[in-house]
């Protein structure tokens, strides 16, 4: 009986997982076949996509929806949902994900024989001078400033020496910067590392002398754009405050292009064709979006994810004046500006001040991935890297007084040192030993060999037996053998200007201009309100019904009240002085960068501002104009406000103008006082043409005021209202009083002062276009330094001692003094 049971139990429980299995097959084949049915789907879409022409199949991908089948998009109509959507399925976590992304960039590109650009920088007998005022000459007193300043114009004309003398700042350095591996650069302050940078990046300064070679990729500076195939990195946080994080990126992104992504993209495409290859959906569609001009949002939300901003990514930057995002989070920005652009070698300048060493090594970690895997090439200077922070870097280049101490793999480093005879303790980071090791003051405490006296080693002896050891006889063998330049990628290095087109640059930096005008709409809404209460009170102060015409002191008055207008239009022009200002250094910034020349600049900051001049004159114009009582005539009212408008758009030039060349504040300011009474006292109005002596009669015909006084005062006085004979006159009243006041009395001049504005308009503009193009930020170049600060520098290079050093100028000093 119990057997019968068991045999009956177990024939249920087989019956059960029968049926279960059935159950599952059935599942399972519905599974199935809806899962070949997506696959399917997926493959048709594909096979449609690839039969579009080359233009059409780069801007069009498969990408899988909110709902998780597939879609095509148009990769220029992607939103911001789908661009979030996209970064997560690629790059969920940054610091998980990231190595994971940039591998299946690396891979796809490999799968069909495309390499990856890469750039080697060589450096040969490298040497870099500045001059200098040393000592009392260099302080910057009211005595010196002026005293320097003649001495520099006659040093020019080569009647005088200037009294700056010649330092030294890289002393014949050679080496080489590999791609695929992380180079740290260390240094005291004071070493060259910046010089360095600028110098390795096509960007120094024209005023230094420079001897010796760099090449790319065996290749001369002049050969390409290297400000466009690299990109420096500086340690200054300088943005426009009124823009989000994101916009900051974005317009860095828009004005640098895509470079060669879009033609090595539409290579690897016709090869994947060719092969039958199908790429992963995600990664074709991030390609493709990075690749294709007008859609630089990707790369910029990318950059986001990968520094830490996406907290941020819509707030202000903010400046002196606006709250903003915290000065770590700036430094990721300045980091961010350049990551976006397509440039394959990267020259960062102090990019951790500010931050702390999680956020450093985070960043550095992520620009470590993308060297490694990606072939690009990196040298980062670092003050106090954390020890992980330093463990990340594959090779060290130590500056010292100018020169290379070492320059090799991470791991030889301390030997060379310790075969010096100095050894880093256990406690102490290494990137903290290297910078301090070379330095008179510290050095003393590393020395190893306790049973031998301690004596100085300078930074040329330090210099000259690493050219004895095994990685300095390494490094001379490599760069005595040239570069193949046949090994160069064609992507490699860059030889267009611009990152894109002219006409695409000048869009983009009206878009910027636009934006800016409608953060800065509160400036505009002030002015107009301030106009609203001054032509009150013109309004009250002229009052037509206490402005009778019947002698010429009427006219007069007449006359003072359109000077009122000129000169509160002339005034009101002077806030361009410090906007103008305000923006200068992101200009030189973006400039030096490349981002885009000098007339995309200008031409919007002046253009964008007309609609505000017909705008402030027209509230002007109508509220005191019939108050007042000018001449009725409807045809003279618009000639009255075409010449305010003119004198508005005038005096906008010329304070821009001034600020272009003032380049700061106070210097600006100065001369935008003295340009406005220049022009109200040679203007004709103060004083009359006939009473200005002969030797300023000249100011009287340069002034653009005159023009619009004379323009104005035609306009008014050669009116049917003035048109009235009066007991005792000759001519009409208002002649006489044209007569009177030395204004020209031909009805020509309305046209000729229009013209002339118009002249002074166009000329003031495209002046401030040249001087923004020609001119640098004060203080660019003009370097001092101290009498004893150079007398450290050459003993620490040479090893000699301060104390002989001090003694030997004092012996010359005497020397001279007796000769005398």
């Amino acid at each position: 009986m119990e057997t019968n049971l068991r045999i009956a139990s177990i024939r249920g429980s087989m019956r059960s997982i029968s049926r279960s299995a059935s159950t599952w097959r059935a599942t399972s084949t519905a599974f199935g076949r809806s899962g070949r049915e997506e696959d399917d789907e997926e493959a048709l879409k594909w096979a449609a996509l690839e039969k579009l022409p080359t233009y059409d199949r780069m801007r069009r991908g498969i990408i899988t929806g909110h709902a998780g089948g597939t879609e095509e998009v148009d990769i220029h109509d992607l939103g911001i949902h789908e661009r979030k959507n996209l970064l997560e399925k690629l790059v969920r976590n940054a610091e998980e994900d990231n190595e994971k992304f940039l591998l299946k960039l690396r891979d796809r590109m490999e799968r069909v024989g495309i390499d990856n650009p890469t750039i080697e920088v060589r450096f040969e007998h490298l040497k870099i001078d500045a001059e200098a005022y040393v000592g009392n000459r260099g302080v910057p007193t009211f005595l010196n400033f002026f005293v320097n300043k003649i001495m520099g114009v006659l040093s020019a004309l080569r009647i005088v020496p200037s009294g700056k003398r010649p330092i030294s700042v890289l002393h014949d350095i050679s080496g080489i910067v590999r791609p695929s591996r992380m180079t740290l650069l260390l240094g005291p302050p004071g070493s060259g590392k910046t010089t360095f940078l600028l110098a390795l990046s096509g960007k120094l300064d024209s005023t230094l002398k420079v001897s010796g070679n760099i090449t790319y990729n065996g290749h001369r500076m002049d050969e390409f754009v290297p400000q466009r195939t690299s990109a420096y990195i500086s340690q200054h946080d300088i943005h426009v405050g009124e823009m989000t994080v994101r916009e900051t990126l974005a317009f860095s992104s828009r004005c640098q292009g895509v470079g060669t992504r879009y033609d090595m993209l539409t290579e690897l495409s016709r090869r994947e064709k060719e092969a039958n290859i199908k790429p992963d959906p995600e990664i074709d569609v991030y390609m493709k979006a990075i690749s294709v001009e007008g859609q630089e949002n990707v790369i910029t939300d990318y950059i986001l994810k990968i520094l830490g901003l996406e907290i941020c990514a819509d707030t202000m930057v903010g400046d002196a004046m606006i709250r903003g995002i915290s000065g770590g989070q700036k430094k990721r920005v300045t980091t961010g500006e350049m990551l976006v652009g397509p440039s394959k070698a990267l020259f960062m300048d102090e990019i951790s001040t500010g931050l702390d060493s999680s956020t450093t090594y985070q960043i550095v970690n992520s620009l470590r991935q993308s060297v490694h895997i990606m072939g690009g090439t990196a040298v980062i200077a670092l003050l106090q890297p954390a020890p992980e922070t330093y463990e990340l870097f594959d090779d060290i280049i130590l500056l010292s007084e100018g020169q290379i101490v070492y320059q090799g793999p991470r791991e030889h480093v301390l030997e060379f040192f310790e075969l010096m005879g100095f050894k880093c303790p256990e406690r102490k980071g290494v990137a903290d030993f290297l910078q301090e090791v070379t330095s008179r003051k510290d050095q003393h405490q590393y020395w190893a060999h306790k049973d031998e006296p301690y004596t100085y080693v300078s930074v040329n002896e330090f210099s000259e037996a690493f050219q004895s050891f095994h990685v300095g006889l390494k490094l001379g063998v490599e760069l005595s053998t040239p570069f193949d330049r046949s090994r160069n990628h064609p992507a490699a290095l860059t030889t267009s200007k611009y990152g894109i087109s002219k006409m695409e640059l000048l869009k983009v930096c009206i878009e910027r201009e636009w934006l800016l005008m409608k953060r800065n709409s509160f400036v505009y809404i002030f002015k107009v309100v301030q106009l609203i209460i001054l032509g009150f009170i013109a309004m009250t102060v002229f009052l037509r019904t206490k402005m009778p015409r019947r002698k010429i002191e009427d006219g007069v008055v007449f006359l003072g009240a359109m000077f009122l207008g000129l000169v509160t239009h002339l005034f009101n022009g002077f806030a361009e002085l410090a906007m103008s200002i305000a923006k200068l250094p992101i200009f030189y910034k973006q400039r030096d960068l490349l981002f885009y020349p000098s007339w995309a600049y200008a031409l919007p900051t002046w253009v964008l501002k007309i609609p505000i001049s017909f705008l402030e004159c027209a509230v002007w114009i109508c509220m005191t104009y019939y108050v007042i009582g000018f001449d009725p005539n409807i045809n003279r009212f618009f000639r009255h406000y075409l010449l305010l408008v003119l004198i508005s758009q005038m005096a906008s030039g010329l304070f821009r103008l001034l600020a272009a060349l003032g380049r700061e504040m106070v210097v600006a300011d100065t001369f935008g006082s003295f340009a406005q009474l220049v022009l109200l006292i040679l203007g004709g109005f103060l004083i009359s043409r006939e009473k200005i002596k002969k030797w300023w009669i000249w100011g009287y015909w340069s002034s653009p005021l005159m023009y619009a006084q004379n323009a104005i005062a035609v306009n008014e006085f050669l009116g049917h209202s003035w048109h009235k004979n009066v007991p005792g006159l000759n001519e009409t009243l208002g002649i006489e009083i044209l007569k009177v006041r030395g204004i020209f009395v031909d009805a020509n001049w309305y046209w000729i002062g229009v013209g002339a504005l118009v002249g002074y308009i166009f000329l003031f503009n495209i002046l401030f276009i040249f001087f923004l193009d020609w001119l640098d930020p004060l203080g660019k170049g003009q370097t001092t330094i101290s009498e004893e600060t150079l007398r450290e520098k050459h003993a620490n290079r040479t090893g000699q001692s301060v104390e002989l050093l001090l003694s030997k100028t004092d012996t010359a000093k005497s020397t001279v003094h007796e000769g005398k």
